[in-house]
């Protein structure tokens, strides 16, 4: 578990890195195939995708910046908050500024929103798990300390210093979760009733297994926990409530659809 793959020149390429590519590129395929189905082009999901990587970079680091401000960013030199390679995303705050990426893409090419949303749902939850497998190799987002058997020790040269004693492996955790999230979203894509439920499902159940995870997570200190909960608990609440509330307004939204008269 060692965060350096191999060297281009001078230049590390980090495992985390690699991790994000792929996860990127197994999101945009299945996505792609989705559209198909769903008769939107696989053309304008590729163009779609820079919108979404820069929206989820951006998003990402501000949250992270914003949530670290005074331990890593208040004494150092401002060009601090753009040095990414340093580490410090923050997922919640990538899917945010994703989102945001989509919404205006989709309203300027005026593709319907919606059903886009539903047939990048799934392959979100496929990218994640990617992305938490980088996260393992980078030794970052580590879980409590366990004696369980399948417990984790990471190197103590590792950079990032995570604990070398047994820990929960939430990265591990997070990406099985995951993992079957995306089977599933994908099975229900097959047998939506209406666009947006899907993206709606993918928001509550991504709140549930990231609150189920959070419980045994063990990188927050305390400045960080409020009443025993993470920021991302707190975020998970808010994440599930827009799900749900999403949900019946699309609902809503088709059964009036249905019913109008000719």
């Amino acid at each position: 578990m060692h965060p350096i793959a191999f060297y281009l020149g001078d230049h590390p390429i980090t495992w985390y890195g690699i991790m994000l590519a792929l996860g990127f590129y197994a999101g945009f395929w299945t996505a792609g195939r989705r559209c198909r189905r769903d008769g939107l082009s696989p053309e304008k999901l590729m163009d779609l995708g820079p919108w979404l990587i820069v929206g989820g970079i951006l998003g990402a680091r501000m949250l992270y910046v914003a949530t670290y401000w005074q331990e890593s960013f208040a004494t150092e030199p401002i060009w601090e908050i753009f040095m990414i390679q340093h580490g410090g995303l923050v997922y919640y705050g990538g899917l945010i500024g994703s989102i945001l990426g989509c919404v205006l893409y989709t309203w300027l090419k005026k593709i319907p929103l919606w059903k886009i949303s539903d047939a990048l749902a799934p392959s979100i939850a496929l990218g994640y798990v990617f992305g938490r497998i980088g996260c393992l190799l980078n030794g970052c987002c580590y879980g409590r300390a366990c004696d369980l058997p399948w417990a984790i020790r990471f190197p103590a040269d590792n950079p990032l210093h995570p604990p070398t004693t047994p820990v929960h492996p939430t990265e591990i955790y997070d990406s099985l979760l995951n993992l079957g999230l995306y089977l599933a979203l994908a099975w229900m894509y097959r047998r939506k009733k209406f666009d947006g439920q899907i993206f709606a499902l993918y928001l509550m159940c991504y709140a549930v297994t990231r609150s189920f995870v959070e419980m045994f997570r063990g990188d927050y200190d305390e400045a960080h926990q409020h009443g025993g909960l993470t920021p991302a608990h707190l975020v998970s609440i808010g994440t599930f409530a827009t799900g749900l509330l999403l949900f019946f307004w699309r609902r809503h939204c088709s059964t009036k659809e249905t019913i109008r008269p000719n």
